[in-house]
């Protein structure tokens, strides 16, 4: 039984840190969670949230600090919430992501959990400025402008002019965007009663430097006067876009994107192959760990020149483009339409003649494909947070390909997955890549293979 209330102040001694990067310790054999507090540390805080088997807690003050807390550089850290454990010294940050995903396959137990691989996360040496991608809220206060990010669990914006975590030409532009709405007074968004500007999108090509910028709007907004502001005072800019979203859900983009000035696509690189974006396609928002990511997964795949590979949730391509001069054929395919035509013309420019691209869902396209004759050798799966969807993971049970590789940006997810998984396939390791330096996500890559093979 729980005798904690709301409010209470105890002591509390840090036994570790959970997967969201909070301090967890034990009171009376209560499990609490602390935001902040660090592995080792004796700390005295406040009871914010009492549940069944567990309390959330605020921390008030550290009576011993861990050796390993550092002065977070950002100064609206706590308050912003899109990084979580900047106090942490990078070092064992990536010793924590490493940690974290034992701590997923401890809680979801997939078959021979124990003995698996747990390679050391892959670091950064410049752990700042690495999002190329930045995706910011518009709102207007006491008739200025602001983005930014909503405070965790509420809608607060907190103002962002200068992320360190953001690439800084990126910054640069959402920061000329926010002056522009103000000068030319469009209307901003809010929940209450005003249609507007809700979102702008900002995407850096590393290799081209080039810029793409997506303006999100729940209404026809005269955007002329700022396009022309807006590329003058940044060059790099090749595309901006409008996204209509009249919705009253929290999705960030609704169906139709408009190119309203310049090209429709850029141009990015990754290992020894170059590729087009359209605003709307998904691509890794760390193009430096990117690099690291894709050799992990060519590494991990180990191809033969016989070998027919499937790429579900393909986005643009990019991950099969890595193995299409390597093997017989490759196919592809994702629901995003503007993904796949990127793709098919990624393939086109590359010279790849082996490769087939499709708009659909996995569960719905690999099928058909198998009704049709075709036999994968090898399968790569980069799904969202969520994991694999269950038809999905039904169908690679039920057809079995050879090799594996599962990219995953969710330790959870991943961890349920590799439960049915594990009844088919061996898994070789985990080889986890820091791609989101200062936040508790990592990206892992597992290596698997069938084990009647």
């Amino acid at each position: 039984m729980n005798y904690l209330k709301e409010r209470q102040k105890i002591p509390l001694k840090i036994k570790r840190m959970g997967i969201n990067g909070e301090g967890i310790g034990y009171y009376k054999k209560t499990l609490v969670f602390v935001p902040g507090a660090l592995k080792g540390e004796d700390i005295f805080c406040q009871i914010t949230s009492v549940k069944r088997n567990f309390v959330e807690a605020r921390l008030l003050t550290i009576n011993k600090a861990s050796k390993d807390r550092v002065e977070p550089k950002c100064p609206i850290y706590k308050e912003c919430g899109g990084c979580q454990i900047m106090h942490l010294a990078y070092p064992k940050q990536l010793q924590f992501k490493t940690d974290i995903i034992k701590q997923a396959l401890k809680k979801f137990k997939p078959e021979g959990y124990e003995n698996y691989l747990i390679k050391e996360t892959i670091g950064m040496e410049e752990p700042w400025h690495y999002r190329a991608k930045l995706q910011f809220q518009t709102r207007r206060f006491a008739g200025q402008v602001s983005a930014g990010l909503f405070a965790e669990n509420s809608h607060h914006l907190v103002t962002i002019d200068d992320c360190l975590v953001q690439d800084k030409a990126t910054q640069e532009v959402i920061n000329s965007i926010v002056n522009l709405l103000d000068k030319y007074k469009l209307p901003i968004f809010n929940e209450r009663k005003i249609d507007g500007v809700r979102t702008v999108m900002i995407r850096k090509a590393l290799a081209s430097q080039k810029i793409q910028v997506i303006i999100v709007t729940s209404k026809s907004v005269r955007l002329t006067d700022l396009v022309g502001d807006l590329v003058t005072l940044h060059p790099q800019i090749m595309t901006i876009a409008v996204n209509h979203n009249k919705s009253k859900s929290s999705d960030i983009y609704g169906e139709e994107t408009e190119i309203i000035w310049g090209e429709d696509k850029i141009n990015e690189e990754v290992l020894d192959y170059q590729f087009s974006l359209s605003p709307r396609a998904f691509y890794q928002l760390n193009p430096k760990q990117t690099q690291v990511l894709y050799q992990e997964v060519r590494k991990a795949l180990q191809v033969k020149p016989s070998d027919h590979i499937i790429d579900a949730y393909c986005g643009v391509g990019t991950i099969g483009f890595a193995f299409a001069n390597k093997v017989l054929s490759i196919r592809g395919m994702d629901i995003i339409p503007e993904a796949i035509a990127d793709a098919k013309e990624n393939a086109l420019s590359l010279g790849i003649s082996n490769s087939l691209y499709e708009v659909g869902k996995a569960e719905d396209v690999i099928p058909k494909w198998y009704q049709s004759g075709y036999r994968a050798d090898a399968i790569i799966v980069d799904p969202p947070r969520t994991g694999l969807d269950d038809k999905l993971l039904q169908m690679i049970l039920t057809y079995q390909p050879e090799k594996m590789v599962y990219v995953s940006c969710n330790t959870s997810t991943l961890a349920r997955d590799l439960v049915s998984l594990a009844k088919i396939y061996q898994v070789d390791y985990i080889q986890s890549v820091d791609m989101f330096p200062h936040t508790a996500r990592t990206e892992c890559v597992v290596k698997l293979q069938r084990s009647n093979v």
